[in-house]
């Protein structure tokens, strides 16, 4: 979910990433309950991943063509705290040929919850939502779907033997009061008719899926982007062929003096399925990229456009050095 404050991060981050499991784990050599200090190095968790499915339940005949993201949290909307996810699962879509529709950002309120992911889950062929499945009391993330998709609510056993076996070796845990680990165990309380699958070996929180394509990620970055990366093999994604590919040109004249170049290009490259878009960098110079899926006709609109705007290739490598330098 997404961090109310630092040090809430810092406490959901210890919560999600630490995650053995019952039966799933191999068995650890030391049984005994270190002492939490910062010399003590906690041992590697190796959990059990989740069978790839062979027919992929949201697999109905045909690949992911369309995605949507429901970025839930207060502290987004209050600017306390930086959406990242929704860029990550932008990139994520736009490499593996997934046309990113709709990126919502809605508060911790169950009935916008339930509007929202309604709405997408009939729309689109993939959602994921971010944030809201942590312990405290504005964490509904996981009520509010259920209710969505008239399901009740039922702890998972395996994710409770991940979550206990996560916390054996942090003196926290042991000394928690009832109430506290009840809050606890909330981040394993799902959707009765979900399904759960345990993408990596070292995380004891899963992804959760309903109606076949909606995916529920925990809010913090490192986990949404890990997580995410490594639901792949259970996702129905496009063929290379059919993923788009993107060649940018960088140039040092102003965007309006390249516009009318540009608009007559998009015309005439539409009903080939080529996107052209110009991107200006502040007293710079522009960017311009070409989007298709056929990688020799783009190649060689870059040609062109190289000499029509008096500009160069730029590589990916380039542009997104420049991009993390602000310069984009």
């Amino acid at each position: 979910m997404h961090p109310r404050t630092l040090a809430r991060l810092a406490s959901l981050s210890t919560h999600l990433r630490r995650a053995p499991l019952s039966s799933h784990v191999k068995p650890m050599s030391c049984t005994a309950v270190p002492p939490d200090n910062s010399t003590f190095q906690l041992p590697p968790l190796n959990f059990a991943i989740s069978p790839v499915p062979k027919k992929n339940p949201s697999d109905k005949g045909r690949h992911i063509k369309t995605a949507a993201a429901l970025i839930i949290g207060d502290e987004i909307l209050n600017g306390k705290t930086l959406d990242r996810n929704s860029n990550y699962f932008a990139r994520f879509c736009f490499e593996h040929g997934i046309h990113l529709k709709r990126i919502e950002v809605i508060a911790d309120d169950e009935a916008e919850i339930i509007e929202a992911s309604r709405r997408m889950v009939q729309t689109y062929d993939f959602v994921v939502t971010s944030g809201g499945i942590g312990p405290t009391h504005d964490d509904i993330t996981y009520a509010s779907l259920a209710k969505s998709f008239d399901q009740g609510l039922v702890y998972h056993d395996e994710t409770l033997a991940r979550m206990e076996e996560s916390g054996k070796y942090r003196t926290w845990v042991s000394k928690q009061s009832e109430k506290q680990r009840t809050a606890r165990k909330r981040m394993a309380l799902f959707p009765d008719a979900a399904e759960v699958i345990f993408v990596a070996s070292d995380i004891w929180v899963p992804v959760v899926r309903l109606q076949g394509k909606l995916c529920i990620f925990p809010g913090i970055p490192t986990l949404f982007q890990k997580m995410l990366d490594n639901l792949k093999p259970f996702l129905p994604l496009p063929p290379e062929e059919e993923r788009p590919f993107r060649l940018q040109v960088f140039t040092g004249l102003p965007e309006s003096s390249i516009a009318p170049f540009l608009t007559d290009l998009q015309k005439r490259v539409q009903p080939e399925g080529i996107r052209i878009g110009s991107y200006p960098v502040l007293q710079k110079g522009v960017y311009v990229s070409l989007i298709g899926a056929d990688r020799g006709r783009v190649h060689q609109l870059g040609v062109e456009v190289e000499k029509e705007v008096e500009g160069r290739v730029v590589t990916e490598a380039e542009a997104e050095a420049k991009r993390q330098l602000g310069c984009q």
